[in-house]
């Protein structure tokens, strides 16, 4: 196999496909890259069994062929090659990266013992590449990191017509976004648990696309298959096993208390006063007409507090909350007012954004919702 490429290009398929790669395979194969030219397009995949990940590059080809290479060693190495055309030559014992004067040298894997890669599940739709990753991203700060309960580690997604519904909870907080998409079918109604990291890569990178297609496969054993492709990317992931626990009841049907504070004044006051608070520690948000006072303490000597202005509707209350897990609903809102609506202060608090100019929309009306709850502290 020889083929000539750009630098960029080929630093930027090595560097996605690589990077899904398990660290400790259980076979060497599964830690490398395969390369593979036809027809002067190169196609470089990986996958760990679990995750496939595939991205295709225009090159000039002199001889077609596949080649199967160390994935991060030789991510390593186009990421830090000149800024000039590569070549790449390779036999069956060894692959020859030729950069200007830089040179390489790498012994290949044998090909015929790698996986092939499963293919792409029926199509369900396509959404917009940019508020996709913008909804992932908003949603993804909730799920969980304990593998102990691999079912909350991952991003329950909802096809119901041309709503598009993401969800996910680490059992402290609840974050959900709904947004329109374009179904292959007006009817379709299926459901998916996505590993959070896989989908939070997945949908960051293929931002820079017009569109994101979604393919999806149950299987009659309760094995599934999602798929991901665009911006030239394409990526399938095993769905996660188990029943995701009914959060939607969580979300109140009312609000007695509502408080409307600049978004990033917000983040701000709260970053300040959580810099006193020892691991573990809330802050405690006091609400009085026309003012937010934000309290914090983690020993005798080291006290904090701060007040801004807010819009106040209800009767006075202090309610704490995970000084990072208040941050993370506030960083993902996106809008510049954050509205956070309550009933009292042992019970969940719901989190939403608006637009300065913007009407206020209810609480269950809004696209982007984030469930808090508050931490119970001592008086």
């Amino acid at each position: 196999m020889k083929f000539r490429v750009e630098r960029e290009a080929l630093a930027d398929a090595v560097a996605w496909t690589a990077k899904s790669l398990p660290a400790r395979p259980p076979v060497p194969v599964l830690a490398g890259v395969l390369l593979d030219t036809d027809n002067d397009r190169l196609t470089v995949s990986g996958f760990d069994y679990e995750v496939s990940s595939q991205m295709g590059v225009d090159v000039q080809t002199d001889t077609p062929g596949r080649v199967l290479v160390s994935g991060r060693l030789l991510a390593e190495i186009t990421r830090a090659l000149p800024n000039h055309p590569v070549e790449l030559d390779a036999d069956e014992a060894r692959a020859e990266i030729v950069c200007g004067t830089a040179r390489f040298t790498l012994p290949t894997m044998p090909v015929e013992d790698y996986p092939t890669l499963p293919e792409m599940p029926t199509v369900a739709g396509a959404v917009e590449a940019d508020e996709f990753a913008t909804a992932v991203a908003q949603v993804v700060v909730a799920a969980g990191k304990d593998d102990t309960l691999p079912v909350l580690t991952g991003v329950r997604l909802e096809l119901e017509g041309d709503r598009l519904t993401l969800l996910a909870t680490d059992r402290y907080r609840l974050a959900v976004r709904e947004l329109t998409w374009r179904p292959g079918a007006p009817d379709v109604s299926q459901h998916a648990l996505v590993p959070a990291r896989t989908l939070s890569d997945t949908a960051r990178a293929m931002s820079s696309g017009t569109d994101v297609t979604l393919a999806l496969s149950q299987g009659t054993t309760g094995e599934g298959l999602i798929g991901f492709s665009g911006a030239g990317r394409r990526t399938t992931t095993r769905l996660l096993d188990g029943q995701f626990p009914p959060v939607r009841s969580l979300f109140p049907d009312s609000h007695a208390i509502q408080a409307k504070v600049p978004t990033a004044t917000m983040i701000e006051v709260v970053k300040r006063v959580s810099l006193v608070a020892e691991r573990n520690t809330p802050v405690r948000l006091a609400f009085t007409s026309g003012t937010l006072t934000v309290e914090a303490g983690g020993t005798e000597d080291a006290r904090a507090s701060e007040s801004t202005d807010a819009i106040f509707e209800g009767d006075d209350i202090e309610i704490a909350f995970n000084p990072q897990f208040l941050l993370d609903g506030l960083n993902a809102l996106g809008t510049e007012v954050a509205v956070l609506s309550c009933t009292t202060p042992l019970k969940p608090a719901v989190l939403t954004g608006e637009e300065a100019d913007a009407e206020s929309k209810p609480v269950n009306e809004s696209a982007y919702r984030y469930l808090l709850m508050p931490v119970r502290v001592s008086q």
